[in-house]
């Protein structure tokens, strides 16, 4: 099988793991870089060229496509769609992942546990918009924020304030969510491939901080998952089509609950925390999915 790996650096690890993964599965791999591909819209002979040659003849296409390219990202990968390409994830599940809001509104509508959260328009609601998710301490955050980044703690009903206004000054949308007091800065990073959790791993924030990303310094350990859990995690991924998924869960009181689905999640951590080939399971799912030929059915 010929198999594209969309991703802007070659020596990530993510990226380096895919490709060993295909190739020692006797598969050729390439990695691509999306922002040197030329597209030829064409409904007669669609094309694409990739630092002047065409490319063709690719069975499957990986996307690792960061949020800093996420619209040419996906209308690369729009493009191996319509030339019959098997995408992993396909471009209308990550543009779903991406949109923190639309997100969370199809995660809640499926009945999907996740912390209160609030969003408004006016500056006029601001104090409404705290009182909705039970006043300070809560978490403020960029709707497009990713790896922890334009995520902060706001201690206190003055903090939101400012920095809720701050932002809008700027014109950035945020959201605000409750602060998860009982989960003391760890969160479970689910790694679903299918319709199941293949990994799974705590994240610890480290001292002084609430964010438990490893790019923030977070450490890692790995879990036993809940039932509850692990159907959690399958259920978010498949709600929003993704056939691979870090699915995020808190654990609070009154359960588990989403706190974010990342439809590009990490591989080295991961990895390293539990000792599981993951990439070589991501390439399986291509293998399974390619030969029966059929397409995961989305949340909407």
């Amino acid at each position: 099988m010929k198999i594209a790996i969309l991703s802007r650096d070659a020596t990530l690890y993510s990226s380096r793991r895919l490709h060993d993964a295909a190739v020692s599965r006797g598969h050729e791999a390439e990695i691509i870089d999306p922002l040197s591909c030329t597209l030829n819209i064409n409904p007669a002979a669609p094309g694409l060229l990739y630092q002047g040659r065409a490319l063709s003849g690719y069975q499957a296409v990986i996307p690792r496509v960061g949020p800093a390219i996420t619209p040419y990202g996906l209308t690369v990968l729009r493009q191996f769609e319509m030339l019959g390409t098997f995408a992993l994830n396909t471009a209308a599940a990550i543009a779903r992942a991406r949109d923190k809001l639309h997100t969370l509104q199809l995660l809640a509508r499926q009945g999907i546990g996740l912390p209160v959260t609030g969003f408004a328009h006016s500056p006029d609601d601001t104090d409404d918009l705290i009182a909705l998710v039970g006043g300070a301490p809560l978490v403020v955050k960029l709707v497009e924020g990713s790896q922890g980044i334009g995520v902060v703690l706001a201690d206190t009903r003055q903090a939101a304030q400012s920095m809720i206004e701050a932002f809008r000054g700027l014109n950035v949308p945020v959201l605000v969510q409750e602060y998860i007091r009982e989960a003391q800065g760890c969160d479970i990073r689910c790694l679903v491939i299918g319709r199941k959790v293949v990994a799974a791993m705590a994240r610890q924030a480290r001292p002084g901080d609430f964010r438990s990303n490893l790019h923030r310094g977070g450490t890692a350990s790995p879990v036993t998952l809940s039932a509850a859990e692990r159907t959690m995690a399958v259920k978010a991924a498949a709600t929003l089509g993704l056939e691979v998924a870090g699915v995020d869960i808190l654990r609070a009181e009154r359960g588990p609950l989403v706190i974010e689905v990342n439809a590009s999640p990490g591989l080295e951590g991961i990895e390293a925390t539990t000792g599981l080939d993951i990439a070589g399971m991501m390439i399986a799912r291509i293998e399974q999915r390619t030969r029966r030929g059929h397409r995961l059915k989305t949340g909407g």
